[in-house]
């Protein structure tokens, strides 16, 4: 079954805030030595990089406090990390008991097994030095945030199956933040907090300034006031364009106007944009995103009193149908870690994009907790031919004949197991299953119906490993610096659960040491913003665009 052993502790318990909003546009310094535009995850590690070079560090953050934090705080909070056994992850995880480690296979995480998982789920489109700076700094840097504070255990509630008495982990996926995606952000804005790093809340950049060589500021937007701050190193780490309805149709495609989007309404591809205005180069796949199978009645945008829980990523152990009700989808191709991102853009290539997801009474027991939130959108009934009148806008007759021609093709002699690729499959059927096929025949059955929720955009900036904004001639922009969900390149049509947060914190902590350097640079040279004595005056109102 799918619960943590006696004793281990949940992942997901309330957060503490951090320091109070600093969004008066008064309070806005005129310059800085760098200035991190975002406030998720991949910001708040470039600035705390940054500060650990000795530098003035501000944080721009667009959203109010109350939610702030863009898509990280409505993560789960698990990332994708190299380890070589127990003992890497007792390293990280000090709480870690010897009863917790001897019920639990956590098995391995090779950074051999990293860069296949990266190579195959993106068709081996992925920039190999992008992903060989993830894979092998991946580790360093988990260990890296425990010393600024962050906490992190096993996600022993999704990635882990009791099998005769024990644990084990699958997927490659084993390590979360206490907290989950709001615990993470807490955690590093109290890190920010005792750096003396200054969050600016409600403050959001609508441009970048320029001197003729480089990236020397920002235009900033606060209290309905337009500022310019300087800089000798602008780090921007704003999110993808997912929350953009214009954008998401204009590149993803017709009817992506129309998902729902899991989290921030903030990122809407300001920080793409204000990059290409300078020459940056757009790279990696535009048409291209994570969506996922989310619940059909959740709101336009995220919503942090439920998070995640409007996800369902159960379905391996479902038969998902359409508004005909007919398959469409081999459930069971991959682990869920390795196909979850994609199935939200099936589903949404669906009639009415929507689909129903159907578990007999054999396999509820395995559902994670999202199916229990009470926001969801379930039916449940003691037949099949009662669940088929229920289900909104499906052909029930159709779904029926579904049903029978699926379970006449379960290969029943193949063993059942929740912890391998099980190769319990079906034979016969155009669209197959090809793991944890078991049949729908034991009631009471329950469905639950999904729509697509995009997480983040493909599409992005370029940069090289250190952090460095390249122009369309592929040289660095100077003083310019990216992380997070707004840089391009690392993942193409699919994407490996958890490293997302994992790329951020990288690459993140890269550019903010990248970001440092450049500004003292700038600074013992006399040119930089901070080595002024006194700053020409300059209007404090600006027209926006």
């Amino acid at each position: 079954m799918e619960n943590r052993p006696a004793g281990l502790r949940p992942g997901r318990t309330g957060t503490t805030r951090g320091p109070g909003p600093l969004n008066a546009p008064d309070l806005l310094p005129p310059e800085t030595d760098v200035l991190v535009i975002g406030g998720g995850n991949a910001a708040l590690c470039a600035a705390l990089s940054a500060k650990e070079q000795e530098v003035d560090t501000i944080v721009l953050e667009r959203a109010g406090e109350e939610e702030s934090g863009g898509n990280s705080r409505f993560t789960a909070g698990a990332f994708r990390c190299v380890y070589d056994g127990v003992e890497d992850l007792r390293a990280l995880m000090p709480d870690l008991t010897d009863e917790e480690v001897a019920k639990t296979d956590f098995g391995c995480y090779t950074e051999d097994r990293f860069f296949d998982d990266m190579g195959r789920v993106t068709q081996y489109r992925c920039d190999p030095d992008l992903v060989e700076a993830l894979v092998r700094d991946s580790r360093g840097t988990l260990l890296w945030m425990k010393s600024k504070g962050i906490r992190f255990l096993p996600i022993w509630g999704r990635q882990a199956f009791e099998i005769d008495g024990k644990f084990k982990f699958w997927g490659g996926l084993t390590v979360e933040t206490w907290g989950g995606g709001p615990g993470l952000v807490a955690g590093l804005v109290r890190a920010a907090g005792k750096d003396g790093i200054p969050i600016h809340y409600g403050a959001r950049a609508v441009s970048l300034i320029t001197d003729g060589t480089g990236v020397v500021g920002a235009r900033v937007k606060s209290g309905g006031v337009f500022r310019e701050i300087h800089a000798n190193s602008v780090v921007l780490a704003a999110g993808g364009f997912e929350a953009n309805h214009e954008w998401r149709a204009r590149y993803l495609g017709p009817g992506w106007d129309l998902a729902r989007v899991r989290g921030s309404r903030f990122n809407t591809g300001d920080g793409i944009r204000m990059a290409l205005e300078t020459g940056a180069a757009p790279y990696g796949h535009w048409s291209g995103c994570h969506a996922v199978g989310w619940d059909r009645n959740a709101p336009e945008f995220g919503d942090l009193r439920v998070g995640d829980g409007f996800q369902k990523h159960s379905y391996p152990f479902s038969i998902m149908v359409n508004a005909h009700g007919r398959r469409f989808v081999d459930e069971g191709a991959d682990f869920r870690n390795y196909t979850y991102a994609k199935y939200g853009g099936v589903i949404l290539n669906q009639p009415g994009q929507f689909a129903w997801q159907i578990f007999d009474r054999k396999m509820t027991h395995l559902l994670r907790d999202e199916y229990r939130i009470r926001e969801v959108t379930r039916v449940s009934a003691p037949t099949l031919e009662e669940l088929a009148g229920k289900l909104d806008g499906v052909n029930g007759e159709n779904l029926l004949a579904t049903i029978q021609e699926y379970n006449s093709a379960v290969r029943q002699e193949v063993p059942f197991s929740p912890n391998i690729k099980d190769g319990r499959c079906t034979e016969g059927l155009d669209i197959p299953k090809s793991n944890w096929a078991n049949t729908i025949d034991t009631g009471p059955f329950e469905a639950y119906a999904v729509t697509c929720g995009v997480t983040f955009t493909f599409g992005g900036l370029r940069i090289n490993p250190q952090g460095h904004v390249l122009d369309t001639d592929l040289c660095p922009i100077d003083g310019l610096y990216a992380a997070g969900e707004l840089v391009g390149g690392l993942f193409y049509f699919n994407y490996p659960g958890g490293t997302g947060l994992m790329s951020g914190s990288v690459f993140g902590r890269r550019a903010g040491v990248s970001a440092a350097a450049h500004a003292k640079e700038r600074r013992a040279s006399g040119s930089g913003a901070t080595s002024r004595q006194a700053m020409p005056e300059r209007s404090t109102r600006q027209r926006e665009g």
